[in-house]
């Protein structure tokens, strides 16, 4: 375990000019004092790591060092080539190149992991579309997709219901959603997501962006799509849970806004059952979300869809005797 810390360490030391203690301490989830006892430790064993002193100080590799230790492991392998998605990589257009550097990483791999593509492929595979749709690919993803990896601005025209916007975007960084492809752009001092099958025209332009180094992609996404879900929640519907409508209500509708109405929830009749305030779409959607728990649940507000739920029980009496 020390072992591969230590040579994680001196990768890490070599793939940048100088690392704080805490730094470290992050990257490899121990204490600063481990971090200093491992490079006493690196020292020792003849690895020329230097201690800068004082406020900005850190850790470094001497005289340009450079390690050996870069071999991969059977399981790191068969990661490497988990991580790629052909799929994904055949629609942005770069599908020759990700062949290419998975022949050359093959062919750097000692002959005993020659086998580890072949080993991963047999075990994993990713299909990133949902059920029931047939996955497209937008026209203008390998424009969008060359945008993005150069760096270079981007004028598009974007349809919205009956009009279309023009909007030059600095192309930060692609998505793919359930087989849906989406653009994370800066425009106008903030960033936006747009769907890439409603671009009408993508042109790239000679000018290059500076990007925000503080944009992170991933983080951006999860909180966007946190806030597209919610304001999908437009209206609330009173209802009584037992104990397996409970259990039941998040794989039926949005999971974290029932998660909240469960938390919030109380049992004024004493019972098991609980009485919840949730929010949905609209009362159209949560008849067919909350007709899913059958007696699991029973609406009391709105009147309207109580007796919508009424008169559709009343029909399956009458079908099942």
């Amino acid at each position: 375990m020390r072992a591969a810390r230590l040579i994680k360490m001196v990768l890490l030391l070599q793939s940048r000019h100088s690392m704080t203690a805490g730094e470290l301490a992050r990257q490899l989830d121990v204490s600063e004092r481990t971090i200093t006892r491992d490079a006493q430790a690196l020292s020792e064993a003849g690895v020329p790591v230097y201690a800068d002193r004082g406020r900005s100080g850190g850790y470094r590799l001497v005289g340009g060092y450079r390690t050996r230790l870069t071999g991969l492991a059977r399981g790191e392998a068969e990661a490497l080539f988990l991580s790629g998605l052909p799929g994904a990589l055949r629609e942005m257009g770069l599908q020759d190149a990700s062949s290419a550097a998975r022949l050359k990483v093959s062919a750097a791999l000692l002959p005993s992991l020659r086998d580890a593509p072949d080993s991963a492929a047999r075990r994993f595979h990713l299909d990133a579309p949902g059920w029931y749709q047939e996955p497209r690919t937008p026209e203008l993803l390998p424009v969008v997709a060359e945008a993005v990896w150069s760096d270079r601005l981007l004028r598009t025209r974007y349809a919205r219901r009956d009009t279309e916007a023009e909007r030059e975007l600095a192309p930060y960084g692609l998505v793919l959603k359930a087989g849906v492809w989406y653009l994370c752009a800066g425009v106008e001092e903030t960033f936006r997501v747009y769907r890439i099958d409603r671009f009408t025209s993508a042109e790239i332009l000679q000018e290059r962006f500076s990007r925000n180094e503080s944009f992170d992609l991933p983080a951006f996404w999860e909180e966007r799509s946190a806030e597209f879900a919610r304001s999908l929640l437009r209206t609330e519907v009173l209802l009584r849970l037992s104990p397996e409508g409970v259990h039941r209500l998040p794989h039926v509708t949005d999971r974290a806004a029932a998660r909240e109405a469960v938390e919030a929830a109380n049992a004024p009749d004493g019972t098991d059952w609980l009485t919840v305030v949730l929010p949905v779409e609209s009362l159209d959607v949560a008849y067919g979300q909350l007709l899913a728990l059958g007696p699991e649940a029973e609406v009391l507000e709105p009147a309207s869809l109580r007796a919508r739920f009424a008169a559709t029980a009343d029909r399956m009496r009458a079908l099942y005797g």
